[in-house]
């Protein structure tokens, strides 16, 4: 595999990327330590969802509408575009077809459904997040721009040549179209796709422009102090929405650093002051210890707690529709 060559920067080694105001991944004995001690909820072998969209073929105007596919996986449709955010159709997300986490229910649009994709995000390189498969299918269908963090892109290329990446650092706005820019910003995580290319690549979250306001798009992150939801806040206000993962997050002691609970969303909802928020990352594959519904069922809790209504964070099902 060729990895990424560039300067050294306040994130990049000359070798491997780091977040400077996050944590270092847990050691290999950490990850050792949790699979054999660990003891996760039982999950359903089927979780269906009662909801399954069609979107039309585009939205133009001052609207956006959003689709949940599952987990990370969106459909955003606003000012004549079509982009899928993290996209996954895979039954599995794992190096390898007969093992690792396994699809519990299926996505929100089926892959013959979609309309004709202009723009793919990628956030970061790990397997429920860059589905290189999927990847494949929309090329050959659709051959879309896909849109990534430094190094991602030679991680696609490798597999299959007719992907078309394009692949930014941090702070980086990239213009998709005339009504349209999506802009990389620090994020509290980490990457890698086996034993020995942790943090070889780049990782971020987005914040998009849209004619129905800004959208901010986390797929995977940690909650620290939260200066990173504040920072967004600061750079990119007013936000109209923010996408907050609130899944994988047990046990505390090797989650905390890279994946929020619920509690911690509901307060990075604060920190970088969307007006609404909607959860991803939860529901579909089982990643960590908590059960199927325990995301949701605590991300209730916390609103209540925290005096915010319900209404203004829900947690979609795959196939339900948001609109701005």
């Amino acid at each position: 595999m060729t990895y990424y060559q560039g300067p050294v920067t306040d994130h990049f080694d000359g070798t491997r990327f780091f977040d400077p105001d996050g944590a270092p991944p847990k050691s290999f004995l950490d990850v050792l330590r949790w699979r054999f001690s660990h003891k996760p909820a039982q999950w359903p072998d089927w979780a269906p969802s009662p909801f399954a969209d069609t979107p039309p073929p585009r939205v133009d105007g001052a609207s956006a509408r959003l689709a949940y596919i599952g987990h990370a996986s969106w459909l955003l449709q606003t000012g004549g575009l079509n982009i899928l955010i993290d996209p996954v159709w895979s039954e599995r997300v794992s190096p390898v077809s007969f093992a690792g986490p396994k699809r519990h229910n299926d996505p929100g649009i089926a892959f013959e459904k979609l309309p004709k994709i202009d723009v793919v995000l990628v956030s970061h390189g790990h397997y429920d997040h860059l589905d290189l498969a999927t990847l494949s299918r929309l090329a050959a269908a659709h051959a879309p721009r896909v849109i990534t963090p430094l190094g991602n892109d030679l991680t696609m290329t490798a597999h299959d040549g007719a992907i078309r990446p394009e692949a930014y650092d941090w702070s980086d706005r990239v213009e998709l179209n005339d009504r349209v820019a999506v802009t990389l910003v620090p994020t509290r995580h980490w990457t890698a796709r086996g034993l020995f290319d942790r943090n070889r690549t780049l990782w971020a979250s987005f914040v998009i422009e849209t004619p129905a306001g800004r959208i901010y798009v986390v797929c995977d992150s940690g909650y620290g102090d939260g200066r990173h939801f504040r920072r967004v806040r600061d750079a990119h206000a007013p936000l109209k929405l923010a996408i907050l993962p609130i899944g994988a997050y047990e046990p505390r002691w090797f989650m905390q650093d890279q994946h929020m609970n619920p509690a911690d969303a509901v307060k990075a909802l604060a920190d970088c002051g969307a007006e609404r928020a909607l959860a991803n990352h939860h529901g579909t594959f089982q990643l960590t210890d908590e059960a199927i519904d325990a995301p949701e069922q605590a991300l209730y809790a916390a609103l209540d707690a925290g005096g915010v209504p319900r209404e203004r964070f829900p947690a979609l099902k795959p196939g339900q529709v948001f609109e701005l």
